[in-house]
């Protein structure tokens, strides 16, 4: 398999069903940024923490599921889809790491250590894909469930954030107005 095919080279490329789309349809926008806020993710691990490690290497795996998903205009039962199950393994993550961390009082500036700061980023990325996921939403059908995936993983996200400056020591800021 080569990395090149030249197909791309005017400007429209192939979906899952092989049809071709312009790489400027929502379809693209929403999987491309996807692809952007897995590739963030890739990049904040190692992040001196095992159990956060293991959790943003599942959530990649998962992001391939949902691009897979909004790559798929027509999908069939056998198709890859981000399923209930991927939302409560997020939601189960987020209530453990809120068990260790004092209770939100106010919102807080993004920030912290390099992995937290980095953690913040990746969910302003995550929330971009998801309004290009709703978006999509809006012109075509796509898998509810995997809208709602990237709601909660944002959420994810910000408390993993949370979490490791946290575990690092370092002071949350909140905004002053």
């Amino acid at each position: 398999m080569t990395v090149y095919t030249g197909r791309g080279d005017e400007g429209m490329t192939d979906l899952r069903d092989m049809s071709r789309v312009s790489k400027t349809s929502p379809r693209i926008e929403a999987y491309g940024t996807v692809d952007e806020a897995n590739a963030l993710i890739g990049t904040i691990r190692p992040s001196g923490y095992d159990d956060v490690d293991d959790r943003l290497e599942r959530i990649q795996n998962h992001l391939h599921i949902v691009q897979a998903d909004f790559a798929n205009p027509d999908p069939d039962d056998d198709d890859p889809a981000v399923d209930e199950a991927h939302v409560e393994e997020l939601e189960a993550w987020i209530d453990e790491a809120e068990a260790e961390l004092d209770p939100l009082q106010s919102f807080v500036l993004p920030g912290g250590s390099e992995a937290g700061s980095a953690l913040h980023h990746a969910r302003t990325v995550v929330r971009r894909a998801e309004r290009r996921a709703v978006d999509l939403a809006d012109a075509d059908p796509v898998n509810p469930v995997a809208v709602a995936y990237l709601n909660r993983l944002s959420d994810a996200l910000f408390t993993f954030g949370r979490l490791v400056n946290a575990r690092d020591g370092v002071r949350e800021d909140r905004p002053t107005y």
